[in-house]
């Protein structure tokens, strides 16, 4: 079931790299401004608001003149570099016409996957929404590597939007809506106003990215909206063009695809550890285990661990698969991939007899583990 909130209290606005250039190879001033006085109205009727936004390698081109350079890590490292001062600023001058003051805040996925520097990210964020400045986020693209980087602004939009405990997550984009077909090879494709759960049947109608510029597609914004929903926000992806979308969305208008958020979100660690921590590995687990952690909510033990696959250390985050292959949740691995190997089929009372110590009875507790919907 989801549940219907009559006023939102908290919104994150995510702007994709082609609303904020209009599909051009540079940023549009003036679609930013009509942008910002939606967002300045949204902060007059005392709505928080957190902007979550693309573009900073677009204005890096622009500002070096478009140079020719290769598509390397340094290179895409160094237009972010140039590029994310200038978006500041643009945001900066916008806002301030509305007397709103803004506060750069820019992250890495290690910023989310590490606990502590989850919880010190969400106490700036408070900070800055306590004192009536608006958050402006993207991701520090001029350092992250690839080991490193959330790798989309739609993905950093559901975790921001879980660190902020927001109420609503808008994914402004070049496209209406989810469809039921591409609407750019069928003209027939009709859009789905709203998707109460995520399945693969939805998922299987998310095609590639729309823009030349931008990192996200339907699937990424899909994967945010999964992420969002399961921790109680709703989403809606929309055209960012449409005249006034982010007030009207903020006012729950009929506009683009909505996917309220589910009645019993997930609770605060488990939204951490839905959308932080990087998946290392996995641990395939027999029928009994299964069963137990989905219909008793039990932790797993050893014995129920059949194969372990993939290298990871103690407290990295492993999937749980059932022997069918199928995806049964995650959780945080008590032992290493040597440790399982070894231990895995056992009795929770001889792991101390193979290893020589033990953890724990458990290999992932309960408490560290979130299951699928």
């Amino acid at each position: 079931m989801q549940k219907v909130r009559q006023h939102y209290q908290r919104v994150v606005v995510k702007l994709g790299t082609s609303v904020l250039t209009g599909n051009s190879d540079r940023l549009n001033r003036n679609v930013m401004q009509q942008l910002a006085q939606q967002m300045a109205q949204l902060r007059n009727q005392g709505i928080d608001v957190i902007l979550c936004t693309s573009g900073a390698i677009a204005a890096g081109r622009e500002h070096l003149n478009f140079p020719i350079l290769s598509e390397t890590m340094a290179d895409k490292q160094l237009l972010a570099a140039v590029g994310q001062s200038q978006l500041i600023q643009g945001w900066q001058s916008l806002f301030q016409e509305h007397h709103l003051q803004v506060g750069q805040l820019l992250l890495t996925g290690a910023d989310l996957r590490n606990r502590k520097r989850y919880l010190n990210a969400k106490d700036t964020l408070s900070a800055l929404l306590e004192h009536g400045i608006i958050p402006i986020i993207n991701e520090n693209d001029a350092v992250a590597t690839a080991e490193i980087k959330v790798g989309d602004n739609d993905n950093l939009s559901a975790r921001v939007a879980l660190l902020a405990q927001a109420d609503c997550l808008l994914l402004l984009t070049d496209q209406a809506g989810l469809f039921d077909a591409d609407p750019r090879l069928n003209s027939n494709a009709q859009l789905i106003q709203e998707v109460p759960y995520i399945n693969e049947e939805i998922v299987g109608l998310a095609g590639g990215s729309s823009s030349h510029l931008g990192t996200g597609g339907m699937l990424t914004k899909l994967q945010a909206a999964t992420i969002a929903q399961r921790a109680g926000i709703d989403v809606v992806i929309a055209a960012g063009a449409e005249p006034n979308v982010i007030v009207g969305l903020a006012n729950h208008e009929r506009i683009g695809t909505r996917f309220p958020a589910q009645s019993s979100p997930l609770e605060r660690r488990k939204q951490w550890l839905l959308a932080g921590p990087k998946v290392s590995g996995a641990l395939v687990i027999d029928a009994g285990a299964e069963q137990a952690l989905t219909q008793t909510g039990r932790s797993l033990l050893a014995k129920g661990i059949v194969e372990r696959q993939g290298l990871f250390q103690r407290g990295d985050m492993v999937q749980l698969l059932n022997e069918t292959g199928s995806v049964i949740g995650r959780g945080l691995c008590r032992y290493d991939h040597d440790e399982v190997e070894k231990i895995k089929g056992l009795h929770s009372a001889n792991i101390t007899q193979v290893l020589g110590y033990d953890y724990g009875k458990v290999v992932v507790h309960r408490n560290d583990m979130v299951l699928e919907a």
